[in-house]
């Protein structure tokens, strides 16, 4: 069978495939069922595929299969039901086996898994979720950190993964922003090149790399009023300006798989857009790559966005504009036949679609190495190399936001501390969303990171939960009378329920009840319409203040907190976002000084819910202010605080005359002049004086994080291009056009050094 012979093109392979394949065949291809559901684990351990997989192979067999190897609350698999890493590379393999050996043609299955922050499987790392990956701001460490996902995936027969998100934040209130890297396009585009780099890897056919699917395509972070999967109310030309930059310049980098988002754009929902994923992505931008659905999202065409009158007309607009694979495979299994009988898709539509899926997986080598070795699987997954590098991610993403007369850092001796709070000793409040059960001993708690820190001196440590995340109770309130130090570990929660239980609040003991408490306030489905802290939180920060020692209010949480009075009157605050199973040694790393802290912020801060949007790249006419406040972030874009102190000088560009076509650098020098070592990130934002179409009113072009000894001076310099200077004109053509452009050079969007620039040539295609 030539379509069995590797040393054949890919494209010759599919085409003789294809044409062996029967229609009930084809449709298999592009049906992805829940994966947890295919087999049974045995009490020695081992798996057995059940009886309803083995029909699924017979009646034509089954193309993708979704988290096979995931584990959380809605697949209900548990430590105890679950699969170590050496057990869940045995199943993938029983899996393949038997799917291959049982079918006709032996076609491969392609395991796809989530892996946000770390593969969603029992035993993997778990890293620090994106938002605190954005505010690193350091694109190597990110690609090492997607290297180490995709190799603790592969390892164990996931070979496409459902990340990076490349959504932008308009609105916090989103359960998913801690999802997302940033509220700018340009970062995040940035971020979303490294991650092809450290998930695709040179070549898709190793034990190390695996496709990367970019999602959610395309919008999603811009829903009316922050709502999950709620329309977008949007014009094209900010659509190409804002919204598309990243995933478009994925795709440049070599992106192998795109996810479509639930919501609609203008009146068409995206998995029917035949615009979004024909015309654009596929004729304009050149993917090569295939398209999938969101889970569920083809029947939001008949019950939601009812574009479509039944099933048969779903499944219709969606193959036709370009969805190649459905995730749960549901419509497309019940469906696509009586189109097809129908006159509704033809049968080159459905060709179409079967040749992506089918060229991807001999892209991944699939046919020729279908099985893994359990024994890497073992080795690699959670190796120490990298808990240290989740260790790494997490320090580098804190942020600390204020330092009222240096109370920080923090002495190792001669101190009693109190560590107070809802999140100071729970483990799944500060992994975030999309992460597997865990257990204890692997996840470091701010707890534990202190305690570690002071070492024989732990009796100087106090503890107390003093409150829930949510819930009105106060009986922990009494909590922090003996210590000379309070650290507060506020915030919120996207753990689902794991079935812990609850707590006592005044000594942190586990209690066993009848009714388990969920504190989860942020996540997938969970928006809100507030961005302050829950519960009797913020009465526990008042009382504790009023005993008068310094406060520090750590926030472990997923999306902005906005409490003014804490900013107001505590002492000083850190900003971890979910930092991970290392995140309590990260954190205890910034406070005692041991790191000092260089994560800056990727999403504005507001004052206020009511200031929102709060976008540090708004047009220039949003407005003045509100009657009660002005329209400034408490902490704006690109903000963050160190232990040193740096110095701008000499911003320049050269040349400050030149042609769009041409080519000029901006330079400052940086000094630090505090008496430790930091990292600063330098941030080059750039602003069009005067356009054909209204701008925002600046907008990040490069940024350097760059680390400076004592005294120590470095001259960065930013390259400045026609991608830096262009703008999308009212044809969605990407022009640089002639005029003035200032060039601020700074540590954040509120505080820098501008230069100007002037560009002689009338406008060209950029």
């Amino acid at each position: 069978m030539d379509y069995k012979d590797a040393s054949l093109p890919i494209l010759e392979r599919v085409q003789d495939l294809l044409g062996r394949m029967t229609t009930e065949e084809k449709i298999g291809q592009l049906i992805q069922p829940m994966g947890w559901k295919t087999y049974v684990k045995e009490a020695d351990g081992t798996v057995q595929v059940t009886e309803e997989f083995k029909a699924d192979i017979a009646e034509g067999g089954i193309g993708s299969l979704y988290g096979a190897l995931r584990a959380d609350p809605w697949t209900e698999v548990t430590l105890e039901t679950g699969l170590t890493p050496r057990q869940g590379a045995v199943a993938t393999n029983e899996i393949q086996r038997y799917a291959m050996e049982n079918s006709r043609l032996g076609i491969p299955i392609l395991f796809g898994e989530e892996c946000s922050h770390g593969h969603m499987a029992i035993g993997a790392t778990v890293f620090p979720v994106p938002l605190a990956v954005g505010s690193a701001w350091n694109m190597e460490l990110y690609r090492k950190m997607c290297e180490a996902i995709a190799v603790e995936t592969r390892s164990q027969g996931g070979a496409a993964t459902y990340s990076p998100v490349l959504d932008v934040v308009r609105d916090p209130r989103w359960g998913r922003t801690e999802e997302c890297f940033a509220e700018d396009p340009y970062l995040i585009g940035e971020l979303a090149v490294e991650a092809m780099k450290g998930l695709q890897g040179d070549r898709l056919d190793s034990d190390r790399t695996i496709v990367a699917t970019l999602k959610h395509f395309a919008a999603y972070g811009s829903s009316e009023g922050g709502r999950n999967a709620a329309p977008v109310h949007m014009g094209l030309r900010e659509l190409h300006e804002v919204d598309l930059l990243p995933f478009k310049k994925a795709v440049e980098a070599g992106a192998c798989s795109v996810m479509t988002a639930y919501n609609e754009i203008d009146g068409v929902p995206c998995t029917s857009s035949s615009y979004l994923l024909n015309d654009l992505l596929r004729e304009q931008w050149g993917f090569d790559g295939f398209v999938i659905t969101d889970f569920g999202a083809i029947q939001m065409l008949v019950n939601g966005h009812n574009t479509a009158e039944n099933g048969e007309q779903a499944v219709a607009q969606s193959l036709k504009a370009g969805v190649d694979m459905e995730m749960s495979g549901y419509m497309y299994r019940k469906h696509l036949g009586q189109a097809l009988e129908q006159g509704l898709i033809g049968e080159q539509d459905l060709d179409t679609a079967v040749k992506r899926v089918l060229e991807m997986k001999f892209r991944l080598g699939l046919f020729e190495q279908p099985f893994v070795d359990p024994d890497f699987a073992e080795q690699v997954i959670g190796c120490e190399d990298h808990i240290q590098l989740a260790r790494k991610v997490a320090q580098e993403g804190i942020i600390l936001l204020k330092n009222e007369d240096s109370t920080l850092p923090l002495s190792k001796t001669g101190t009693k501390l109190a560590v107070i709070g809802p999140n100071a000793n729970h483990i799944y409040n500060q992994l975030g969303d999309y992460t597997s059960p865990q257990p204890r001993g692997q996840i470091v708690t701010v707890l534990d990171g202190i305690t570690r820190k002071l070492g024989a001196d732990t009796e100087k440590v106090l503890y107390a939960p003093g409150c829930r995340i949510k819930g009105d109770s106060r009986e922990g309130f009494a909590c922090a009378e003996e210590a000379d130090t309070i650290v507060m570990v506020m915030g919120g929660s996207s753990a689902r329920d794991f079935g812990e239980g609850t707590i006592d609040l005044r000594t942190g003991a586990s209690v066993v009840t009848d009714d388990p408490w969920n504190d989860m306030e942020c996540g997938e489905g969970i928006d809100r319409s507030s961005l302050s802290l829950m519960g009797v939180q913020l009465e526990l920060v008042k009382e504790v203040l009023k005993l008068g020692k310094p406060v520090i209010v750590v926030y472990i949480n997923g999306r902005p907190i906005a409490e003014p009075w804490i900013d107001e009157h505590v002492h000083a605050i850190v900003e971890a976002w979910y930092p991970g199973q290392e995140g309590g040694n990260a954190i205890a790393d910034i406070l005692f000084g041991d790191v000092n802290p260089s994560g800056r912020l990727t999403v504005s801060i507001p004052k206020h819910v009511g200031q929102l949007p709060v976008c540090y790249n708004a047009k220039r006419t949003r407005g003045k202010r509100y009657l009660e406040t002005d329209l400034a972030p408490q902490y704006p874009f690109g903000f963050g605080l160190s232990y040193t102190d740096f110095k701008y000088e000499n911003v320049r560009v050269v040349p400050e005359v030149f042609g769009s076509d041409d080519e000029a650098e901006v330079q400052v020098e940086i000094t630090n002049t505090g008496a430790v070592a930091g990292s600063e990130v330098v941030q080059l934002y750039i602003t069009d004086v005067s356009a054909s179409v209204t701008r925002a009113e600046m907008s990040l072009k490069g940024f350097r994080k760059i680390h400076l000894e004592p005294g120590q001076t470095q001259t960065v310099t930013f390259p400045v291009q026609k991608e830096h200077l262009a703008l999308i004109d009212s044809r969605l053509q990407s022009v640089v056009e002639p005029g003035e452009f200032r060039l601020m050079v700074g540590r954040n969007s509120m505080d820098w050094t501008a230069c100007s620039l002037h560009i002689q040539k009338v406008g060209v295609e950029a």
